[in-house]
Order: C-alpha cells, then sequence, then structure tokens
C-alpha cells in the first residue's frame, strides 16, 4: 500500500475524508495491537484498544496537531488508551471488597506514581547528557518511531553510522541509569 504525505493525510482528514482513516487503519492497526499487547497480555483487548483508538483519531480530526510521525502520534494514543484501562480497572477493583493480604498493593500506588516519574526525570536527563548527533539519533529511535533505515534517510546518513550512535546512545545511558536497571527488568 502506497504512503502519502503526512501534512495531505491531515488535509484529508480535515476534509472529513472516511478514506484516510480507512487506509491509516489497514496500515497501524497490527502495530498498535502489538503496542498495546505488550503492555495487557491480552490479544483480544489489545484488538478493541486499538480500534478505540482509531474511532478517536476519527473523532479528534479536526484538531490534531502532530508534532512527531503520524506513527508516534497514533503509538501514543493507543498506550494512553491501555494506560486509560489499565486505571480504570484498578479503580474497579478498588470499589470491590479488599482482601486483607491485598492492603499493601493499595497503598503502592502512589509510591509507584513517584517512582516512575523519577525514573522518568532520570531518564529524561540521562539522555539529555548524550552528545547532540546521538541523542537525535536516539530520539528518533524510540520517540518518533522511525527505523534505522528512515532515520538514515532523514539525516542524510548510513545505517551503519545510525546502528553505530544507537549503541553509542544505549550504552552511555546503561551507565547513566545503572542504579535504575533493575526497573527496567520488572
Amino acid at each position: 500500500m502506497p504512503e502519502i504525505d503526512e501534512q495531505e493525510i491531515l488535509k484529508l482528514l480535515k476534509a472529513d475524508n472516511p478514506e484516510t482513516v480507512k487506509q491509516l487503519f489497514y496500515q497501524f492497526y497490527p502495530f498498535l495491537c502489538n503496542t498495546v499487547f505488550r503492555i495487557l497480555k491480552d490479544k483480544a483487548l489489545a484488538e478493541d484498544l486499538a480500534q478505540d483508538t482509531f474511532f478517536k483519531f476519527w473523532d479528534k480530526r479536526a484538531s490534531i496537531d502532530i508534532q512527531t510521525s503520524l506513527k508516534a502520534y497514533l503509538r501514543r494514543m493507543a498506550v494512553n488508551e491501555a494506560l486509560y484501562y489499565i486505571r480504570k480497572n484498578k479503580k474497579f477493583q478498588k470499589d470491590t471488597a479488599v482482601e486483607p493480604g491485598d492492603l499493601g498493593h493499595a497503598t503502592d500506588t502512589v509510591e509507584d506514581q513517584l517512582l516512575h516519574q523519577e525514573l522518568e526525570d532520570k531518564i529524561g536527563a540521562a539522555i539529555k547528557t548524550l552528545p547532540p548527533r546521538c541523542q537525535a539519533i536516539f530520539r528518533l529511535s524510540r520517540f518518533e518511531d522511525l527505523s534505522y533505515k528512515e532515520i538514515a534517510a532523514k539525516l542524510e546518513i548510513s545505517i551503519k553510522t545510525v546502528e553505530n550512535q544507537m549503541g553509542k546512545a544505549l550504552k552511555l545511558l546503561r551507565a547513566a541509569l545503572k542504579e535504575y536497571m533493575h526497573f527496567f527488568l520488572f
């Protein structure tokens, strides 16, 4: 399926062209299912939430302002859907009877949120310490979901340079975040 320019896609969406969202659905649905599945580990639920992502995307079409790639934007929407589902179900579970052995889990949520925020802050700070070129390549790969080939084309460098810079970035980040590595393992 030929890909069209992202700016053209946004124009067509804002013009209420349903074929555009249909094309996006066929192009990104499997990717979004995999993204949500990695979080929830439930195939049917992942499929439902990926579909919900496209419904919300269609509903927001008039006000969409994408600063990253379309793929990264849809991925973030799908991750948010999964996280919302988790929060909603945690709330439902808290409203039900709490078993005596589960009391420790109910108090972990605020601490977990603080640890998560601290970890995000540390990761952000570690990324900022990377050399500029290395940082740019890392951001394109991890935050905009571009492949090494796409990064090489965008920055007009070789794929091997992208691979080397990503290897360097990951090595430096591992060293900077070594005290937090146990969080990544769980």
